[in-house]
């Protein structure tokens, strides 16, 4: 096997040098008059004649399959294997309606429609600030109010804060405990409860 790879590489290799090099190549540089050389195709000036089938010789084969794939193989990678990956198409059972707005939506994710909703309203917002307040560094906290809310907040809360006003009525959906900080103050107690577990 492997005799029979060299000698096919090896006529393949002389092969390309007779196509590219018709006359043999060059002749040597130290050469005996009269002593007859492979090289005296060069001198005598004869021209020898290139064919494919010469160049091939008995063939050589590039990367061809030996085996036919069988059936079960063909038909897993068309479809897949069921339980690995399944390519074609296959109903969603995970499907849930939202009970806000009635589209439906994949379960663990958020219904893309009142995300859209809650997206749009916060840009609205951020560009009100901006607005408003420019690009001055924020000292105070900045409160939104929606019409008809300055009036609920009393003169001491809004004090110290920033206000920013929006000139349309707050959306159904965006309540007023939506604004509560999450953030809590630091306790000044530096006890480690539950205690007495050692």
């Amino acid at each position: 096997m492997s005799r029979n790879l060299f000698l096919s590489i090896t006529n393949f290799i002389k092969n390309v040098e007779r196509m590219f090099l018709p006359f043999g190549g060059h002749p040597p540089a130290l050469a005996l008059a009269g002593f007859q050389h492979e090289h005296s195709g060069y001198t005598t000036g004869k021209k020898t004649e290139f064919s494919l089938k010469q160049l091939i010789g008995d063939g050589m084969l590039w990367a061809v399959p030996k085996h036919r794939r069988s059936v079960e193989k063909r038909l897993n990678r068309k479809f897949g294997y069921p339980e690995y990956v399944w390519k074609p198409l296959k109903e969603k059972r995970h499907l849930r309606s939202c009970l806000q707005c009635g589209h439906d939506y994949e379960m663990g994710t958020l219904c893309p429609f009142c995300y859209q909703k809650v997206l749009n309203e916060t840009k609205l917002m951020q560009e009100k600030i901006q607005d408003e307040l420019g690009l001055d560094p924020v000292e105070k906290e900045v409160i939104v109010l929606y019409e008809g809310e300055k009036a609920e907040k009393s003169a001491d809360e809004l004090n110290s804060k920033r206000i920013v006003e929006m000139k349309k009525p707050r959306p159904m959906w965006f309540t007023k405990n939506l604004l509560q900080k999450s953030t809590q103050t630091l306790s000044e107690t530096k006890e480690v409860k539950p205690s007495d577990l050692a």
